[in-house]
Parts: C-alpha cells; structure tokens; sequence
C-alpha cells in the first residue's frame, strides 16, 4: 500500500514539473524583449503594426492581405529598433486573428515616449544567458 502511495506521489510531481517548464520560455526570448514576464507566446509591436512569435522567432506581418511569417521584417521596416520600440505580451494563440482589436488597444503605445526595460540591459539573473549575446553588440555589462 505504501509503495502506491509513494509512486503515486511521483509520478505527481514529475507532472507538476513539466507543466511548470513549459510555461518558462525566458531562454527563448529575445534580448530585445520586455524584461519582467517568464513567459511569452508572441510580442505585438504597435509601431510597425506586427507580431513577433517567441517560440518559433518568426515576425509576423501583413503582406497584400495576407499574414507573412519571416525570420526577418522586411526592408520597409528598416527603420525600427527592436530594443526602443514598444512591446506588448500576448499569451494566446495566433492573435493576429485579432489584430484589430489589438491594433485599437494598444494603440496608446504607438510612438511610447517611455521606454520599456529590456533583457539585454537587465542584471536580474534569469536573463543571465543574455548578458554577453555579442549577436546584438552586447558585453558582460555587470
């Protein structure tokens, strides 16, 4: 009897353990992202009216009426800095379904005179792994 409790008991607690991981994805995002969220399925960026998708670190932008997902943005773009251009976490699936209501939201963040705080610029420890991430220019800045 006391076998089954305590393999009961783990096997609960692997459970426990992996959904927990799967939330985390501070790894996977961006040094450009917003620090302060453990996760984040997609970032919305008002500036350029587009979507950035953490998990798969695709942009997501419209295109003759259709959604595009790229590694890059495209060259009309060239203009916008991901490290000063205002971010918004959306944790849902495929939100550009949503971008209108989105686009009216947020638009109060178009243009934000207030910079976000970002993760390459951060000490806080979880974003440690970003710290020293020469493809963006950055050194050990502690």
């Amino acid at each position: 009897m006391s076998f089954m409790f305590i393999f009961l008991a783990c096997v609960h607690q692997a459970n426990a353990q992996v959904s927990v991981n799967l939330r985390l994805n501070i790894g996977s995002q961006p040094c450009w992202g917003p620090t302060g969220y453990d996760h984040a399925e997609y970032y919305y960026l008002p500036d350029i009216e587009a979507y950035y998708y953490v998990a798969k670190h695709k942009f997501v932008y419209r295109e003759n009426e259709r959604w595009i997902f790229s590694s890059s943005l495209p060259p009309r773009y060239s203009d916008y800095n991901l490290n000063t251009g205002y971010k918004v976490v959306i944790n849902e699936p495929n939100p550009y379904m949503h971008f209108e209501e989105h686009r009216v939201q947020y638009a109060r963040y178009k243009a934000a005179p207030e910079r976000q705080p970002i993760i390459h610029e951060s000490t806080d420890d979880r974003y440690r792994r970003h710290w020293d991430d020469r493809r963006y220019g950055m050194r050990d800045h502690r």
